[in-house]
């Protein structure tokens, strides 16, 4: 049941991968999970820009992308916006979790990292707590 309910609070997902069959894969799973995926992109740009058109309930985004910024990076910029706005990132980065708990600017926002390889059901038990 806790499911069911989260689901309502979660239904519009953005995923930011420049890995297009890791694209497919998040998108194809949370499809089957009944969430709707409204916009998909490749860069932290595009991410910003999609965010602002589209206004998901949360974005999954990876946090080495190609361009000037990472996905860390995109979160914040989002979080500045959007301070309640909810984000899990995924990288294959243990480190990144202490630049995240180090910043005081994401302390109380609702920020989840993930650490690659993704379980995609590790994934959607991680899409219930943000």
């Amino acid at each position: 049941m806790g499911i069911d309910r989260q689901q309502r609070q979660i239904r519009k997902v953005m995923i930011v991968e420049d890995e297009h069959d890791i694209l497919l894969l998040y998108k194809d799973y949370l499809k089957t999970k009944g969430y709707s995926v409204i916009a998909s992109s490749t860069t932290a740009d595009e991410a910003l820009a999609d965010f602002e058109n589209y206004k998901p309930d949360l974005i999954i985004i990876d946090y080495k992308l190609p361009g000037i910024k990472n996905g860390l990076q995109a979160a914040k910029e989002i979080l500045t916006k959007s301070p309640s706005a909810r984000i899990l990132i995924i990288t294959a980065h243990e480190d990144i979790k202490n630049e995240l708990n180090n910043d005081d600017f994401f302390r109380n926002k609702r920020v989840e990292i993930i650490i690659k390889p993704v379980r995609l059901a590790r994934l959607a038990y991680i899409i219930q707590e943000v």
